[in-house]
């Protein structure tokens, strides 16, 4: 009979692996986030950690922990890696909990430059109360637009992203946009580096849909609700009847 071939070796990936500590980006003052095995320092780069506003403040657990932040690893030295703010975002249970009948949401969508020439998608929205009507929804987005444009030009990405995660900008959004409609909410849902800026860690780009597009799909699901919505208006009052 033949000979049984021996098994092989078995390799320890995780003997492979070192553990090193992943800091969030300068603006948040270097604090850990987490804490994580790489198999080497060039498959960690790009690799995107998530965590809350709440994790890294420690303040005020019922707003900040619905803030999601996502830092991108952009360098590794020894045990610690070094991130760059790579997005925030409102929750969808936080997103959920603004919603409400009768009511208009004003979507903007827009891609900025900062001072150091960074790009960055900002996304604005706007929960009024009562419906408006689509022009008021224009000279929100307008607001919105002229205000963010602004504060994007004379602050340098790191500082633009502070301003937007501690919601430093929507109280300006909201000073900008009460005489325009009565709002129930405004503010900045979700920021995305699309391109780092002059200092910045190069880091690399994915392909995606450009900020216009996003807004015309937002806008389109937004029409297609409040039809449903108002649909229904005379369905509940000849049950009622």
């Amino acid at each position: 009979m033949p000979k049984a071939k021996r098994a092989g070796k078995v390799k320890d990936k995780w003997r492979e692996k070192r553990w090193v500590t992943v800091l969030s980006s300068p603006g948040f003052q270097r604090a850990p986030i987490a804490y994580i095995p790489i198999t080497s320092d060039e498959i960690a780069m790009g690799k995107v950690i998530e965590t809350t506003l709440f994790d890294l403040t420690r303040d005020d657990p019922q707003q900040n922990m619905l803030i999601k932040l996502h830092f991108q690893i952009a360098g590794v030295e020894g045990t610690t890696a070094s991130t760059v703010l790579k997005g925030e975002e409102y929750s969808r249970e936080y997103l959920r909990s603004l919603v409400r009948r009768g009511a208009s949401m004003v979507n903007f969508i827009r891609d900025f430059k900062t001072k150091d020439n960074a790009t960055v998608r900002v996304y604005v929205v706007a929960f009024t109360i009562g419906r408006i009507n689509s022009s008021r929804k224009h000279e929100i987005r307008l607001a919105a637009n002229r205000v963010v444009s602004e504060r994007a030009a004379n602050l340098y990405y790191e500082q633009f992203a502070q301003e937007a995660v501690k919601q430093t900008i929507a109280r300006e959004l909201y000073e900008n946009t009460k005489g325009i409609a009565k709002i129930r909410h405004i503010g900045i849902r979700k920021i995305k580096l699309i391109k780092a800026g002059e200092g910045m860690p190069q880091m690399p780009v994915a392909e995606e849909t450009t900020a216009e597009e996003e807004e015309a799909e937002l806008a389109a699901e937004e029409g297609s609700e409040e039809e449903a919505e108002e649909a229904e208006v005379p369905i509940a009052r000849a049950k009622a009847s």
